[in-house]
C-alpha cells in the first residue's frame, strides 16, 4: 500500500510508541508537526488509543506489529513496512526489556534474547530503512535516536549482565553508525537513568526506589517527558550532533 502522507511533513518511526517514554515520545514529535508511525508487539490497546491521541492534534498516525524476538522476521517485517513509504526522516530505536539477570541464575537464553531485541533489532531495522532516511529533506538531514541506560557508561548496575551487556552493543551501534551514515543521517542516544520506575521487580519497592534517588542530585526520579524531549530535540533540533549520548538522570552520573 503507498504512503499517502504529505511529503513535506515530517515522518517519524518509534519502535515500542504504545506506552510509557515511548508513547511520550510520539507524542512531542507530533506536536513539533510530524507525522507517526509506531511500531508495538503485544500493546495494540495502548496503540490504538495512542493512534487517536496523535490525530487529535492534527498529525496521521500509522500503526505496525513487529515483534522483534525473531531476527528473520523482524528483518522481514522492517523490510515490508519500509516499502510502504518513500522517506523516513526520524527513527526512534525505543523497544526494548529489561530484567535482572545475576549470574547465578541468567542462562544463555535470556541473554540472547536481550541482545536481539535491545541490540541486534536496532541494527537490522536501521539497515532495512537506511535508504528511506536518506531521503530525508530535514535540514541537518535524517535523524537516528536508540534510548540506552547511563548504567552502561560507567555506572553498572549488580545482578543485571543480561541487560547492561545489551545496552553497552547498543551504545556502541550508535558510535558506529555515527561513522557509516554521514552526512545524510545523525545517530545519537539518549541516556535514562530513571525517568519511570518499572512495573514489577524489586524496582517497585518504596525501600529500592529511595535508596537510588539519595543518589540523585536533584533528587527525584525524571518523567517519561523529560526523556521524551530530549529525543525530540536530537532529533528535530540538534543538527550539528551526532555519535553523542545525551545522559538524563538527574545529575546521578556525577553524584
Amino acid at each position: 500500500m503507498a504512503d499517502s502522507r504529505s511529503q513535506s511533513t515530517p515522518l517519524a518511526l518509534v519502535t515500542g510508541g504504545a506506552k510509557r517514554v515511548g508513547r511520550a515520545t510520539c507524542l512531542a514529535l507530533a506536536r513539533s508537526g510530524c507525522d507517526l508511525i509506531v511500531t508495538y508487539n503485544t500493546s495494540d490497546a495502548d496503540a490504538r488509543t495512542l493512534k487517536s491521541e496523535i490525530e487529535s492534534l492534527g498529525r496521521v498516525c500509522s500503526l505496525a506489529h513487529l515483534p522483534l524476538g525473531d531476527p528473520e522476521q523482524t528483518e522481514r517485517l522492517a523490510v515490508e513496512l519500509a516499502g510502504t513509504i518513500e522517506k523516513l526522516d526520524v527513527l526512534v530505536h525505543n523497544a526494548s526489556i529489561y530484567g535482572p539477570s545475576p549470574l547465578t541464575e541468567v542462562s544463555a537464553a535470556q541473554a540472547i534474547e536481550h541482545f536481539t531485541i535491545n541490540a541486534l533489532a536496532p541494527m537490522l531495522i536501521t539497515k532495512a530503512f537506511r535508504s528511506r532516511l536518506e531521503q530525508s529533506t530535514l535540514t541537518g538531514g535524517a535523524s537516528i535516536v536508540a534510548m540506552a541506560d547511563i548504567h552502561v557508561l560507567g555506572l553498572p548496575r549488580s545482578g543485571f549482565s543480561a541487560y547492561s551487556m545489551s545496552k553497552a552493543a547498543l551504545v556502541e551501534l550508535v558510535r558506529t553508525l555515527s561513522r557509516e551514515l554521514v552526512p545524510r543521517v545523525r545517530v545519537n542516544a539518549v541516556a535514562p537513568g530513571v525517568v519511570q520506575w518499572p512495573d514489577e521487580g524489586e524496582d517497585t519497592k518504596d525501600a529500592v526506589q529511595q535508596a537510588y534517588l539519595s543518589r540523585v542530585p536533584l533528587g527525584r526520579a525524571g518523567t517519561p517527558e523529560e526523556a521524551a524531549e530530549c529525543v525530540r530535540w536530537l532529533a528535530l533540533d540538534a543538527t550539528y550532533l551526532t555519535g553523542q549520548v545525551i545522559r538524563v538522570d538527574g545529575g546521578r552520573f556525577i553524584a
